[in-house]
């Protein structure tokens, strides 16, 4: 395939007759510099010949480096290699027509055989059923472990040189002839021929415009895909070409250039073309001799030229190449013969004159393709490790001995009436799948009833048939099986989530095969979590948002503070799941929560005893009282010295009020005549259905806005107290409304079977007036055919199916709510409420005289499950200044939200609500553009002084056990300083897992952790490794297991009656440490993951410095702190139990030692840690007793850093 003339002499010998130039019949030789006589009676290894290396290979990520290399056949060159496709194999084929596979990163050797007697292999091209291999007049096909599967002989005078695989199953052969043959794959015969002008073609490539069919003369052709007809040439090089590659709109190339009487030299300069205009750009002038040429696109257009020597460069096609991007390969002073590039572009081969295969990669962990099938591997032959028999032992079985292959009777063969099949009729077709079944053509499809066991099919016997007609599938634990028999009619998104654990925990889960968007769930494994819908509802109003980021107050728990922490939480997140654990400890703790029923119990949250559909509702109405009242006290002293006080703080009004609030009139009227009025302001409403009187077999079809009305401007009889008569009597009780909210918050209250019905019988009304309201309508006519694109041809449509621009009958299926409503109030202060047109605006006499659009921003839905007591999901429209902050766009998008699961909708999809599995629970409209009302400014409310000075919970505490010193307000951190971090926790729930069939352990739900002490420390300046921070956490909740041995926690330390620590909230604790975060402080500590996952607190991981990652080698397991201070430190830590500030400081002074390694450069930092690995190994990655004889002891201890009293 490639032009070897003017290059090395002894190399030119290898291609042959690919110029005229050459001598018929010239015998293909070996390396010069190689003595034949040394290969004469050699026998080679089968396995291969393995170079000797390093034990294990270290590589950068992202750069390339060797791998692996294998000697195929020792002298033999190798001139062509080939990544297969399919598999991760990587194929050679050599001079003398052997061809061999390698399997993997390790190259052991996979298939050997020989492909053609005499020729050599020219191109090897990887199939779905096999492999294909070019010679010079042969196309062979063998599969993957040798068997051939077709040999296609060329016609006489043949000279192959490249083939191309246009689909599966056609073929393009091209070589130094006139012609270029198709052959069909399937038949194994030619079915075109396509002219060509000489001298032929040697090189064919292909993109989604053109053949490129490069020649030996220097020219390059573009072809059409269909015809094979020239539609342009580009003339490259004067001499030969060498190799070119295409990719997106530009062609590259290499070759050689005339020299006069000194015949061809190889051009320095490579020719880049560009396909949009047809024309070359600025030549590319690279460091080596070019032979081989790839682009490698990764984060750029990158191109790979190499040479005959073994120099490599990358260079982008547009730019300037660098020295600095040259990289040898080690080929023993043998020339390179053949090249190629793995199908994800993470591996590359090279094969040499001596019969040497080179792989290269960017990763240590490299596969060839991005999804590989599995490679079949021969079985071992057992035949010579039969074992030996005794034949005087009784209980010796004789099948150990395989039984030969023979046609003849053998003694112990059953006799033929034994032998004879009798086989029992199958049962009957379930009568239900035959009434269900639809046929088509001769198959039957019908939906499985699910009234026998998986994959099992009962006889009839009657005790049996009893048994199976009662069954009911039962999923293996809570977690289930990935098709439920009872949520068959649930689809798939909507159905509970939960999080599978491993052995790593959550480290390996997937959460983006969940949530491929940039917004962050919410994990439910928490206690109490069936408000994660409600809190993305408020998350995602964006007054709310702000408001509460704003908030900062003193009480401990307030879940005004809490959302704003979360609510940062999901602003920094991009796509990774929060967790709201923090606010769900301070929720837990108001007693108006407790009061209203809305703290569950586990055992209620995992039997489904509790109402979900209710309960969310009263949370709705809870939460949006306590943020109101939260928001609007009048601040007393600060908790933090320096903070404002809270958005709104010190007037009357909230932005809850002003944003929910709604001024309501309650009239009671007496049958007396004594008339009542008050005034309330009411933050949501409830759906009031009619009754319906039980001669009435249906109900009545009502408007949505009817019964909205109605339930805002509520009128019913009760008995109530009148003072006019001094005693309780019937009076009618109204209510009228004054203004109109800024978001209507309803519940719609669907608690009982009655009103599921109404629900049902009201959507199926509005689904059968927008049939007849579109069969009413006159056909809209055709749109016009668009003109033709890049993407369709000019004689073909364009696919308009799927496009819809306006809402059709069919998608109105189960929608009963409006998406647009109109409210007013007139000047008799009358509630008006009528749906209207989604995308229609009001007029400005409409809008003088007070009226008002209100859009659907929200639907919160109760999935029935009869096992969970189903889940809560969310429709929400998200606005658009989260879609720009998020991913810079600035459109709005309603978006599933079902806990960690999040992915976007149709707005239809969002009103719809089937009642057989999805109820109603809560509905949001808001006002158009409310939002210019409100002050979204967010302005951060943690201050400096969180820092300082702070007085401890614990009365017995004295300033001699302090263990810390405060910073003062010159050590403030700036950007990028260093603080060395520990926590300790304690355990308030025990893990439940569950032991599968196979003895392996399933966590069901793991252990929930609680912060016991947080430790910072300083990481530079005077007082380096000096604690700043040392506070305990005092916690309300009942500890299961205080962790001593890992902890250091006792019993005591956290109750504040008998505690001697310095005992602090986790709420103030929260503060220093997101202060931290947002002046950019950099953490060190070692397993940090876990601690800011406890803490509940989201870092950039720019911020973090994880020792357990700085010392730890692909796929080798992570160190312990211990182990690692020991081994770089010589410190013995961690003795009996462990101590935070000790943790960090060892944490610091191991960052400062791999910074210290580090000056070496990569390769001495993995010596380092390989020495580190070997020794692990060696001791079991114990820690040896320290001898007290010979001054090891603990940082404490040491002299590394002072100690807290010498300061």
């Amino acid at each position: 395939m490639m032009n070897f003339e003017g290059l090395d002499p002894g190399l030119g010998d290898y291609s042959s007759g690919l110029h005229g130039s050459l001598e018929p019949g010239l015998e293909p030789s070996l390396d010069p510099r190689m003595d034949p006589s040394l290969l004469q009676g050699v026998e080679l290894d089968q396995d291969g010949l393995a170079v000797p290396g390093a034990d294990s290979v270290h590589l950068l990520e992202g750069m390339f480096s060797e791998l692996h290399s294998v000697a195929a056949e020792v002298g033999i060159p190798v001139t062509a290699t080939h990544f297969d496709v399919q598999e991760e194999l990587l194929w050679m084929g050599n001079h003398r027509g052997h061809a061999s596979s390698f399997f993997g990163p390790t190259m052991g050797r996979y298939s050997s055989y020989q492909a053609h007697l005499t020729d050599e292999v020219r191109q090897i091209q990887s199939m779905e059923t096999g492999v294909l291999f070019l010679t010079k007049s042969n196309l062979k096909c063998h599969t993957r472990g040798g068997l051939v599967m077709f040999d296609y002989p060329m016609e006489e005078g043949a000279d192959m040189h490249s083939l191309l695989l246009t689909d599966n199953n056609t073929l393009l052969m091209g070589g130094l002839q006139n012609y270029v043959t198709e052959v069909d794959l399937s038949t194994v015969q030619e079915t075109q021929k396509f002219d060509v002008e000489a001298p032929g073609v040697a090189i064919i490539r292909q993109s989604n415009r053109f053949f490129f069919c490069g020649t030996t003369s220097g020219k390059m052709s573009l072809r059409d895909l269909r015809t094979f007809k020239m539609e342009h040439e580009f003339d490259a090089y004067s001499g030969s070409l060498s190799d070119f590659d295409v990719h997106g709109n530009l062609l590259a190339a290499c070759g050689f250039s005339s020299r006069g009487l000194n015949g061809l030299a190889c051009d320095r300069f490579l020719m880049v073309f560009d396909l949009r205009m047809m024309r070359a750009i600025t030549p590319l002038q690279v460091h080596v001799d070019p032979l081989f040429l790839r682009f490698i696109p990764t984060y750029t257009a990158r191109l790979l030229i190499t040479s005959q020597s073994g120099q490599c460069q990358f260079c982008e096609p547009t730019g300037l190449a660098s020295l600095a991007d040259i990289f040898h390969i080690n080929t023993g002073g043998q020339l390179l013969m053949s090249f190629d590039v793995s199908s994800n572009k993470q591996a590359l081969s090279f094969g040499d004159s001596g019969g040497g295969v080179h792989l290269w990669s960017s990763t240590p962990e490299v596969s060839f393709n991005g999804y590989s099938r599995e490679t079949d591997f021969a079985l071992p032959c057992q035949v010579d490790s039969l074992p030996q028999l005794d034949w005087g032992h009784d209980l010796m079985p004789l099948s150990l001995i395989p039984t030969p292959l023979t046609t003849e009777p053998l003694i112990s063969d059953w006799s033929s009436t034994l032998a004879t099949p009798s086989p029992r009729r199958a049962p009957p077709v379930d009568a239900e799948i035959l009434r269900t079944m639809k046929t088509v053509g001769f198959i039957g499809y019908a939906p499985n009833p699910r009234t026998r066991p998986r994959n099992q099919v009962p006889y009839k016997i009657k005790e049996i048939e009893q048994e199976y007609d009662s069954y009911n599938q039962e999923p293996e634990s809570p977690i289930g099986r990935d098709e439920e028999p009872h949520l068959y009619m649930v689809p798939k998104k909507y159905r509970k989530v939960t999080i599978k654990y491993s052995k790593l925990g959550l480290e390996d889960f997937d959460f983006k095969h969940y949530n491929r968007t940039l917004f962050a769930g919410l994990e439910p494994h928490i206690p109490n979590a069936y408000c994660n819908s409600m809190i993305q509802v408020l998350y995602f109003l964006e007054p709310i948002r702000c408001l509460v980021q704003n908030h900062l107050c003193q009480k401990e728990f307030c879940l005004a503070c809490e959302l704003g922490f979360l609510f940062h939480m999901l602003d920094l997140s991009r796509g990774d799941p929060c967790q709201a654990s923090n606010f769900l400890r301070a929720f837990r703790t108001i007693p108006e929560a407790s009061a209203l029923g809305l703290i569950l119990a586990d055992s209620d949250e995992q039997t489904g005893k509790a109402r979900l559909g209710r309960l969310v509702q009263s949370w709705n109405r809870f939460i949006l009282t306590q943020l109101h009242q939260e928001t609007q006290e009048q601040e007393g002293p600060q908790a933090y010295r320096g903070s404002t006080s809270s958005a709104q703080g010190s007037s009357a009004e909230s932005v809850i009020g002003r944003l929910f609030g709604c001024e309501v009139e309650n009239s009671s009227l007496c049958r007396c005549g004594k008339e009542t009025v008050r005034s309330s302001l009411t933050l949501l409403f409830t759906l009031h259905y009619p009754e319906q009187n039980s001669t009435e077999k249906a109900s009545k079809e009502h408007e949505f806005t009817e019964i909205l009305k109605k339930s805002i401007c509520l009128e019913q009889s009760t008995q109530a107290w009148c003072e006019n008569c001094e005693k309780y009597q019937p009076t009618v009780q109204t209510r009228n409304i004054r203004c109109l909210p800024d978001v209507l918050v309803i519940n719609c209250e669907v608690n009982s079977v009655k009103e599921v019905e109404f629900w049902k019988t009201q959507a199926e009304y509005a689904y059968n007036k927008a049939v007849k309201k579109e069969a009413a309508e006159p056909p809209k006519p055709k749109p016009e055919p668009l003109p033709p694109t890049e993407w369709c041809l000019e004689n073909e449509q364009p696919n308009m199916e799927g496009l819809t621009f306006a809402t059709k009958a069919e998608d109105l299926k189960h929608v009963w709510i409006p998406l647009s409503m109109k409210m007013s109030i007139s000047k008799s202060q009358g509630l008006e409420v009528s749906s209207w047109p989604e995308g229609e605006e009001l007029s400005q006499a409409e809008e003088d005289e007070g009226a008002a659009v209100y859009d659907l921003v929200v639907t919160l839905s109760h999935l029935l499950d009869a096992r969970t007591g189903g889940n809560l999901v969310a429709h929400i429209k998200v606005g658009e200044t989260y879609h720009q902050r998020k991913e810079g766009v600035t459109h709005q998008q309603w978006y599933l939200f079902n806990d960690f699961l999040i992915e976007p909708i149709d707005k239809t999809e969002a009103a719809q609500f089937d009642v057989n599995w999805k109820i109603p629970a809560i509905l949001y409209y808001a006002k158009r553009d409310y939002h210019s009302k409100y002050d979204l400014r967010i302005k951060n409310p943690i201050e400096a002084s969180v820092l300082l000075t702070e007085a401890s919970l614990a009365r017995k505490q004295r300033k001699s056990h302090a263990t810390f010193i405060p910073l003062m307000v010159s050590e403030m951190p700036q950007t990028s300083d260093l603080v060395g971090l520990d926590a300790e926790f304690v355990t308030l729930n025990q893990e439940e897992a569950e032991l599968r069939s196979d003895g392996t352990k399933s966590t069901i739900k793991p252990s929930q952790m609680s912060v016991a002490r947080i430790t910072c420390v300083r990481g530079q300046g005077p007082n380096e490794g000096v604690p700043f921070i040392d506070d305990y956490i005092s916690t309300q909740e009942q500890v299961v297991d205080y962790l001593t041995q890992y902890s250091g926690i006792k019993p005591g330390d956290l109750d504040a009656k008998i505690s001697s620590k310095h005992l602090t909230t986790l709420k103030s604790t929260y503060l220093k440490l997101r202060f931290l975060i947002d002046t950019g402080a950099r953490f060190v500590g070692h397993g940090l993951q876990k601690d800011f996952r406890v803490i509940n607190l989201l870092v950039p991981k720019d911020q973090v410095v994880d020792t357990v990652y700085l010392f730890h080698m692909p796929r080798k397991r992570m160190i312990s702190l211990r182990f690692l201070a020991w081994y770089f430190l010589d410190l013995n830590i961690q003795g009996e139990t462990h101590d935070s500030i000790e943790d960090a400081r060892t944490a610091l002074a191991l960052y400062r030692k791999y910074l210290e390694l580090s000056r070496g450069g990569n390769d001495d930092v993995r010596k380092v840690l390989k020495g580190l690995y070997e020794k692990g190994r060696k001791q079991d990655w114990k820690v040896p007793e320290a001898d007290p004889t010979d001054g090891q002891g603990s940082p404490k201890r040491s002299s590394v850093y002072p100690s807290v009293m010498e300061l």
